[in-house]
This record gives structure tokens, C-alpha cells and sequence, in this order.
């Protein structure tokens, strides 16, 4: 099975790209972010002709996430229980809908769940902070805490689930991780409670599955100040795995070339491929996966 992440930045401005890069690259599932438009504006008609089915949640011209399988996903879960919501309620609606969350603030889209295959995969675009101390900036901690929390409760009650969280994280967790000048001392993306937030998942049971196969390269690039060209991006796009999920992994990659050529995102795809035909004994040559 090969996986694959990507941040699209507007599926309708880049389905061309995407849907010629999933059958080029014979993508069995990829989870998208960043899709900014609505269910009925998404370009379906595209992936259904590539033999793709799309499962997705979008509520505006902004952030959106989908998966897109060529296999049956089942279980489509919009959003995970306890993720925090951001803003100001509407003072004319009701605050007890699955539009709002516990504290009454509009839930955004930013994750959406789906079991393919027996794997369960998460499309995420985890907010971006803006800046140390925005009150964007602690919805990024609230939202990265409870994701984590509920990530340990599917683990506790199925550790040998095949799970990955996968997506824009918007967090560097290595100080290799970051080539872009603009971010330094007292940035968001690399701030130590980011990290540290990022982190906790490891402890929680998961693991990054690409480093071991691509220990450097960038996943980002800002369309500014000609950071590609310059290689002046961040690695802020993950699939971090259970253990589970980790011992099938037996390839990945950065597919940087989408990065170039007309209209790209200024993220491009992670790909892992998965073997799940593996004996235990061959599991033990694949490379060992640390935190």
C-alpha cells in the first residue's frame, strides 16, 4: 500500500497536478490539506475518473481536509472527539451542534479520519499559531494537546492498531528542519512549547516513519523571497505512526520536484510504502525507527 500527505493549497486551482501526480505515482491513499473550498465546489468529477473516491470536510474558502482512496475507506470520522474550537460563537445559533465544541467556539476543518484496509488514517492540517502569544497561537496547543490525548486513548484501547496521523503540522521539530531565515528566536513553528507539543506524541506511541528513510530535506517553501529556489524551506509535513503501522514501512520519500513547475503548492507530497505481507522475522532487518 502506498500513503502519501500533501498540502495542496486550493484543490481547485491544482487538481490537474494532483490527480496526474496520484496516477503517475500509483497512490493508493492520499490525505490533502489546505483544500479551501466547500464540498460541492471540490472537483470531483477528476478523481472519480483516476478511480479515486474522495471522503472530505470543508467549510470555506479556507483550511479543508479530504482523503482521496482508490481502496474502501470505511468509518469516516469528521474531526477527533475532543478537538478544540477557535473564534467567536455566532450569538444567533445554537451553541450544542456538532458545528461547536464543548466550550461553544466554531469547530474548523482540520481533521478528518477513515479505515482503509484495516489502517487507520488521519488527514490533518493542524492550525498555524501566527505568532507566539495570538490567541491562534494557544489554539495551536489546545488543538496538538487533545489530538494527542486522543490518540493515547485509541492506542490504550487497541495498541496494535495499524494508525497514522498524517498532514501539515506546522511545527519543525529539528533544528535541520528549518532553512527559512524568517523563522529564529521567538518564531512560531519552532517555539519550544510547539515542539514540545509535537514531541508528546512520540511518547504517546508513534513514531515519525520517514526520517529513518529520508533523515533531511524540506517538505515546504515559501513562495516569497525565493526560498525554493534558495532551498530556504521547513519540514512541517509528517506521517507519524503506531508501531504497528511503523514495522510495515518499508520505503519513503519527499517528492520535492513538486515544488517546481507551473502553480505548485508551496508544500509538496510524503510518501511511505507499506508491505503488509512481512513476516516478523523480516521485520527485523527494516531499518530501526526512533523518535
Amino acid at each position: 500500500m502506498r500513503i502519501a500527505t500533501w498540502n495542496v493549497n486550493s484543490i481547485r486551482t491544482r487538481v490537474g497536478r494532483v490527480v496526474d501526480w496520484l496516477v503517475r505515482e500509483d497512490v493508493d491513499v492520499l490525505a490533502m490539506q489546505e483544500l479551501k473550498c466547500k464540498p460541492e465546489q471540490f472537483p470531483m468529477e477528476a478523481f472519480t475518473k483516476a478511480g479515486y473516491q474522495v471522503e472530505l470536510h470543508g467549510l470555506s474558502q479556507w483550511n479543508g481536509v479530504g482523503i482521496a482512496s482508490r481502496l474502501p475507506m470505511e468509518d469516516v470520522q469528521i474531526g477527533f472527539p475532543d478537538m478544540p474550537g477557535f473564534g467567536k460563537p455566532p450569538a444567533s445559533l445554537a451553541l450544542d451542534g456538532p458545528g461547536f465544541d464543548a466550550d461553544g467556539l466554531p469547530l474548523e476543518a482540520r481533521a478528518i479520519g477513515a479505515t482503509v484496509d484495516g489502517v487507520r488514517l488521519w488527514s490533518l492540517y493542524v492550525p498555524n499559531g501566527r505568532a507566539v502569544g495570538d490567541p491562534h497561537y494557544d489554539y495551536k496547543l489546545r488543538w496538538l494537546a487533545a489530538l494527542e490525548a486522543d490518540t493515547r486513548s485509541w492506542l490504550a484501547e487497541n495498541p496494535e492498531l495499524p494508525l497514522a496521523l498524517m498532514g501539515d503540522w506546522n511545527v519543525a521539530p529539528l533544528d535541520s528542519d528549518v532553512g527559512d531565515p524568517s523563522f529564529g528566536p521567538g518564531s512560531t513553528h519552532i517555539s519550544a512549547p510547539e515542539r514540545a507539543a509535537l514531541a508528546a506524541f512520540v511518547d504517546a506511541g508513534l513514531q515519525d516513519t520517514v526520517r529513518p528513510f529520508v533523515p533531511e530535506g524540506y517538505t515546504f517553501w515559501d513562495y516569497k523571497q525565493l526560498r525554493f529556489p534558495r532551498n530556504e524551506g521547513l519540514r512541517i509535513d509528517f506521517i507519524y505512526g503506531s508501531q504497528a503501522f511503523a514495522d510495515h514501512v518499508v520505503e519513503a520519500s519527499i517528492h520535492r520536484n513538486e515544488r517546481k513547475g507551473d502553480s505548485p503548492s508551496d508544500h509538496v507530497p510524503v510518501v511511505v510504502d507499506l508491505d503488509f505481507t512481512l513476516s516478523d522475522e523480516e521485520d527485523d532487518d527494516s531499518p530501526m525507527i526512533f523518535g
